[in-house]
């Protein structure tokens, strides 16, 4: 798992982002053109941030007086309806100034990013209204989670004090010398519908893999069949109970032997993260993608290196010759 380099997303929160990049931007393309409509630009956003901080700092109650907790639910509401006022305001504001800029006064592309980021306010302020005020769930796939990395995903792994992490999945394969043979930034996919694919590329580069280890995670039934189609030995255990077949196969001593391998897999990845492979600092799709590339490349590299010194201690030794005390 690969972060990217995003503050934890609320629908609140990326509303007040789209409205500050709105304003910034707007601001600073009428003072281009001697424009005055936004002059006050940064006192309004004070003013918008003073009813973002109220509706961040409010919480729902846990009395038990029914009284208290409607007061409450109440008093939350009344706090979302003025900062969705106010949002609505600024964006009205925003629409009429790019009417003006666009007669003639400013190129389209340095209109696109206004649009964008209508369109980012104009989501969460409905998503809001709909979710505190109307009482709805928001379906996960209509969520947003960063307005500035639209490419990160949610990702609930279910490991102990990390319920939730931001970014995106990335598939390593390594192998038995250290060296990572190829790597997959994975999108709105999952493990299984990753392993074939990513096998099949590998093994065009490396067509002389006698055997490969996955994670239960990439189990299916069409995996272990399509796989073994393509390696002489497939080694994928299988996730939850196991039938009498199934649990002699993965308890037959070369399973278990080249399963046994398999943890090597995990020094790489710490590996990998301890070299700045944690948090993706690099913007857009794009970026990523390359700064992973770029970190697989230097664990090859940090690896080839550590081996070369291996290799010198072994000569060092060699060459001194065994060891005589003298007489």
């Amino acid at each position: 798992m690969v972060e990217t380099d995003v503050h934890y997303p609320t629908d609140i929160n990326l509303l007040w982002d789209a409205i500050r990049k709105l304003i910034e931007i707007i601001a600073g393309l009428c003072a281009d053109v001697g424009l005055t409509e936004w002059r006050q630009s940064a006192y309004q956003l004070r003013q918008f941030k003073k009813l973002f901080r109220q509706v961040q700092r409010l919480k729902h109650s846990t009395a038990k007086d029914p009284d208290k907790r409607t007061a409450k639910q109440e008093a939350v509401r009344q706090a979302h309806r003025d900062y969705l006022d106010a949002a609505e305001t600024l964006l009205t504001r925003v629409r009429e100034t790019l009417w003006t800029l666009q007669v003639g006064l400013v190129p389209a592309v340095f209109l696109e990013p206004v649009e964008r980021y209508l369109g980012h306010a104009e989501r969460q302020i409905d998503q809001i209204r709909r979710r505190v005020l109307l009482g709805q769930t928001i379906p996960h796939e209509e969520k947003v989670f960063s307005l500035f990395e639209p490419h990160t995903e949610w990702v609930s792994k279910g490991k102990a004090g990390v319920p939730v992490e931001l970014g995106l999945r990335v598939a390593v394969v390594e192998d038995q010398y250290g060296f990572i043979l190829h790597h997959q930034v994975m999108q709105q996919t999952t493990d299984d519908q990753v392993a074939v694919p990513l096998m099949t590329d590998t093994l065009a580069r490396f067509p002389a893999i006698a055997s490969a280890s996955f994670d239960k995670g990439f189990h299916s039934p069409a995996n272990q069949t399509d796989l073994a189609a393509l390696i002489p030995r497939v080694v994928m255990p299988k996730k939850g109970k196991l039938s009498l077949v199934q649990s002699a196969r993965e308890h037959a001593p070369e399973f278990v032997a080249l399963r046994h391998q398999h943890s090597a897999v995990e020094s790489a990845i710490n590996a990998l993260e301890v070299h700045g492979l944690d948090r993706c600092l690099d913007h857009g799709i794009a970026g990523f993608k390359r700064y992973v590339a770029l970190a697989v490349v230097a664990r090859n590299i940090q690896q080839l290196g550590a081996l070369l010194r291996r290799q010198e201690a072994e000569a060092r030794e060699r060459q001194r010759g065994p060891y005589r005390r003298a007489a």
